[in-house]
């Protein structure tokens, strides 16, 4: 079990650190939803579903790819070459996405706001820069920098956020005469959440500023050129990722079955903060992807790795089992989050979207055999496929049925790409899953959800919603522990108390 305490340990630091980050982002919700209407909460979340895109063409695969050669290469010849790559990249990029602004405001109908896209060319640029620095403190065990950086980082955000969008509408009020008040717009709620995110950024880049600065002007072109091949199908794999979390906010803007742009932002802005609640099942994939990517690759010349990587996912999706227990059992709880409510219609894409995430998770624990194995390019047609999915899903879809089109066709694309990648892996690597215990336990926890819905309906004040989800998450605990006693045993810490 030791390879597993290690792999805990990691994801514990690395991983908490962002569930923290990602929690305390949480408190934006309630936040944003309360001060924002639904058209323009809409509108922030079409801009933001654009700067995923642009992270991964501004990244081109270059963390994976440091990972992967920083064990076969030289690390400091490998961090020189990718920070010089990404450095000039990003200064391309940039310009580029600057002189598009008007076309690209256009397709994200902000048209009115071009400048929202300059903006957002400098959270892209300091992501990409940033992105190396990171992989290099976790490649190197100093959790605390990192846990640290990415906390600090989005504190700096809530409190730029509050900022714009409460302290100083509220001095402005007591005190019309100012001169803040000539610049000050109380239209441009949008780029007040932007430029938040930007100073954030700046703040993280200041804080890394040692490791960004930390790498000579040392370029190895033959280096680079392997770390292009590798990294390349990642940007592919990235890109119909994209399409897949990111791009239905979009066609749900083109598509939505309503007369007007500001009813289709409306729709838009209750599917995202809905889909902000799912996401909460994606804290324990965050945690595992930064403590599992380092660790597979350090233990993959292991001649028992197969079977140390099966026994992780078990315990794996036994989370994911219980994060979506947590959060589909007690949503009545956390619909709370969004203080809108006119936005609550749109909770029925919930338990949709946590399976979905579910699904996604156990995919990116499955694809330890293609990075491991140099065959990013797999990776890259598993997305694709998703991606087509995702595309023909809301295409034919959304005009009818609106979000619950896209809450569906996320649902197929991650649940098409964990079945492709589990069935093409164990060909390539074969793995000792054991399959069918996991669908059960996946299984097991639906059934759950679905027996509690047919109780409520019946019956169901919030004290008897609470109770029955208190009562079906524990006899689901209880029966893990039951069957999977002797694993729970060896853990460290927990171990113990397993009797």
């Amino acid at each position: 079990m030791s390879g597993i305490k290690k792999l805990a340990g990691q994801t514990i630091w690395y991983g908490a650190s962002s569930i923290a980050a990602r929690f305390i982002n949480y408190l934006l919700l309630p936040y944003l939803t309360y001060k924002l209407s639904k058209s323009i909460y809409g509108e922030f979340s079409l801009v933001y579903s654009f700067i995923p895109f642009m992270n991964v063409v501004f990244t081109y695969g270059m963390e994976t790819a440091y990972f992967r050669f920083s064990h076969s290469k030289d690390k400091d010849t490998v961090y020189n070459t990718t920070s010089i790559s990404l450095i000039f990249s990003s200064i391309i990029l940039s310009g580029l996405l600057i002189l598009a602004r008007q076309p690209i405001a256009d397709l994200l109908s902000v048209g009115t706001h071009p400048e929202y896209i300059i903006v957002a060319a400098g959270i892209i640029a300091i992501d990409a820069l940033c992105s190396i620095p990171f992989a290099r403190l976790r490649q190197e065990g100093r959790p605390i920098k990192f846990a640290f950086t990415k906390i600090g980082g989005i504190v700096i955000n809530i409190a730029a956020t509050y900022f714009f969008i409460s302290t100083i509408p509220n001095f402005l009020n007591t005190h019309p005469t100012h001169w803040l008040n000539n610049y000050y717009s109380p239209n441009w709620s949008v780029g007040y959440l932007l430029l938040a995110n930007l100073i954030q950024n700046l703040f993280v880049l200041l804080l890394l500023s040692k490791e960004f600065f930390g790498f000579k002007w040392k370029f190895d072109a033959a280096l680079w050129r392997e770390l292009m091949i590798y990294g390349m199908p990642l940007i592919i794999a990235g890109f119909a990722g994209m399409i897949n979390e990111t791009f239905d906010r979009i066609m749900l803007q083109w598509w939505a079955p309503v007369s007007t742009v500001e009813a289709a932002k409306a729709e838009v802005g209750i599917y995202s903060a809905c889909y902000k609640l799912a996401m909460l099942i994606s804290l324990a994939v965050q945690a595992f992807k930064m403590g599992a990517e380092p660790f597979f690759f350090s233990q993959s010349a292991d001649k028992n790795a197969p079977k140390l990587y099966a026994r992780i996912m078990k315990f794996f999706v036994i989370t994911l089992c219980l994060m979506f227990l947590m959060v589909a059992l007690y949503l009545d709880v956390w619909k709370q989050f969004i203080r809108n409510p006119e936005m609550w219609v749109g909770l029925k894409v919930v338990p949709i979207l946590l399976l979905a995430n579910m699904f996604l998770g156990i995919y990116y624990n499955l694809s330890v055999w293609y990075k491991l194995g140099n065959k990013t390019m797999a990776g890259a047609w598993i997305t694709v496929a998703g991606a087509i999915i995702t595309l023909a899903i809301n295409y034919t879809l959304i005009p009818h049925f609106s979000y619950m089109a896209c809450a569906w066709a996320t649902f197929a694309c991650y649940g098409s790409m964990m079945v492709i990648s589990f069935v093409w892996g164990q060909k390539e690597y074969p793995i000792p899953y054991a399959w069918k215990k996991l669908v059960a336990y996946i299984a097991i926890v639906v059934s759950f959800f679905l027996i509690q819905k047919g109780i409520l309906y019946f019956y169901d004040p919030f004290w008897f919603q609470f109770a029955t989800g208190t009562l079906l998450f524990f006899v689901f605990l209880w029966f893990i522990l039951l069957v999977e006693k002797k694993e729970f045993q060896k853990l460290p810490v927990i171990g113990k108390y397993i009797h």
